[in-house]
């Protein structure tokens, strides 16, 4: 298990828990000691986590933000871990660089992101931005602005400006809506002109998305189908839906 995969465990139990202790989880996972220590010490600067004797407990800060993301991290997480994982063959060569939307497709992109990775990495996300401390490999940017309660992503006019002068060679993108006349589409129109941003950003453009998306739309959309490179789904799209996105000139991949 990798460093960034133990942090979000962690992460996840002091969400479900409120508390860890370091030689149960070294005993779960098989691993030192002193390696939970280090985790739990890279968790605590981040401000996820307080260390007290013996383990570590729930930061009152991160928990302010992140009850809503955690839950829809627990939601369908095998299926997330495919597309996450299928969605890997998009990163750039060794010494490239991503931009990483939030979302919890996405916080399992980072959990399976390889331990010798070499990139410059992004991100508007304080919750993805925690999974990526300590990953000796990338050169970790974060993107400031207003920090929204319910995503706990930064959004707002210093957020747009930062990513207008920003180039990436491919942007990893949550939506919460697919359909042929609205496009991609996210019910936040902070963050809806936040992923407009990322779009803009990147030369290549990857939205993951499970099959769910399709169809439903949210209200403020955020790119046109033709604006996205790829799509990154599970076998469970609809013939017509992939028929949409092809026609749009989206190559898909399901995972």
């Amino acid at each position: 298990m990798y460093a960034a995969e133990r942090q979000l465990f962690l992460t996840e139990m002091l969400e479900r828990h409120g508390r860890v202790a370091v030689n149960e989880v070294a005993h779960h996972l098989k691993v030192s000691t002193e390696t939970i220590r280090r985790d739990l010490t890279v968790l605590e600067r981040a401000g996820t986590a307080r260390r007290v004797h013996g383990g570590a407990v729930l930061s009152s800060a991160y928990s302010r933000i992140e009850p809503s993301l955690s839950q829809r991290t627990s939601e369908r997480p095998d299926l997330k871990a495919r597309i996450a994982a299928a969605a890997l063959a998009f990163l750039p060569p060794a010494g490239g660089s991503v931009l990483l939307d939030g979302g919890s497709t996405v916080a399992h992109l980072v959990a399976a992101l390889p331990a010798d990775l070499r990139l410059t990495v992004l991100t508007h996300s304080v919750a993805i931005a925690h999974q990526l401390l300590g990953h000796e490999g990338i050169a970790l940017h974060t993107i400031g602005g207003r920090v929204r309660d319910v995503t706990g992503v930064a959004v707002g006019q210093r957020t747009v400006e930062t990513l207008a002068s920003t180039r990436a060679d491919v942007a990893f993108l949550g939506t919460n809506g697919i359909t042929a006349d609205h496009g991609f589409s996210t019910p936040d129109s902070d963050e809806a002109a936040v992923k407009r941003a990322l779009v803009g950003s990147a030369r290549t453009r990857v939205v993951l998305a499970d099959s769910t998306k399709f169809g439903p739309h949210q209200v403020f959309s955020f790119a046109d189908l033709d604006q996205v490179t790829v799509v990154v789904t599970d076998d469970g799209i609809r013939a017509q839906d992939r028929a949409m996105l092809h026609e749009a000139g989206v190559d898909v991949v399901v995972a």
